[in-house]
């Protein structure tokens, strides 16, 4: 049996979810609801420490990290491959994977939670702030960072040009495979795929409008039956909570 912990706008969960949905897997969703602090009660944090989404129970079983839970999904359940068979091919996926995880994955944190989150913190005094952070076991330093005025104007340029590099990494690589690491469609597209579709929401698609394989593949992307299960309409949205 599968379970996912997980909040369908959580970018982590949706790389997940859509694997889950590409290999046609049965799965039981166990929401997250954040507003009311479930991933940080005691029963949740049992499970995954870090208090963060998705969280993966497999047959009782706890995997936690969305690219961890995805290798995981793709070493146990290998039929509808996202991983290519040879091992070269599988490492360069894997490089795309951990550069996705290092580069666009944080950068977008930051016009996400400026966009967002500062009218929230805002409401609250700096002690009922600090208090906040001070609960979160992975997050607690980029929020005290953050404060609750948000981050400054340098920091969020700087995540910007690096979300920009990503997607002219991306031009180059389209430029000899059908996908982003591959001919076949792999963990490295459902990886940057939250990304993309974040920069949507955030009003940045012209990050990509001078870079035409870049706009195809997220045309091809969309058009996937598994998109369409990934994103709902709840999914459209923004949280820090990956």
């Amino acid at each position: 049996m599968l379970e996912l912990y997980n909040a369908p706008v959580s970018t982590c969960s949706q790389k997940v979810r859509m694997v889950l949905s590409e290999k046609r897997l049965a799965w039981t969703d166990r929401v997250i609801n954040f507003s009311r602090g479930d991933h940080l009660t005691d029963g949740y944090l049992a499970l995954n420490p870090n208090g963060v989404v998705p969280t993966l129970l497999h047959d009782g079983v706890v995997i936690v990290d969305s690219s961890v839970i995805n290798e995981y999904l793709e070493d146990v359940f290998p039929e509808s491959p996202l991983r290519p068979a040879e091992p070269a091919e599988a490492a360069h996926m894997r490089a795309w994977r951990q550069y996705i995880d290092e580069v666009p994955t944080p950068a977008i944190r930051y016009p996400s939670f400026n966009a967002y989150f500062v009218h929230i913190w805002s409401d609250l005094s700096e002690k009922e702030f600090r208090a906040y952070a001070e609960r979160l076991p992975l997050r607690k330093h980029f929020y005290l960072k953050m404060g609750r005025k948000g981050f400054p104007k340098d920091e969020v340029d700087a995540a910007l040009e690096r979300l920009r590099q990503t997607l002219e990494r991306m031009e180059r690589s389209l430029a000899q495979t059908q996908w982003l690491a591959h001919d076949m469609f792999t963990l490295a597209d459902t990886s940057i795929m939250p990304t993309i579709v974040r920069m949507e929401d955030l009003g940045l698609a012209h990050f990509w409008a001078d870079l035409p394989r870049v706009s195809d593949w997220y045309a091809r992307l969309q058009a996937r039956p598994s998109f369409a299960a990934t994103y709902p309409a709840e999914a459209r949205g923004l949280s820090p909570h990956c």
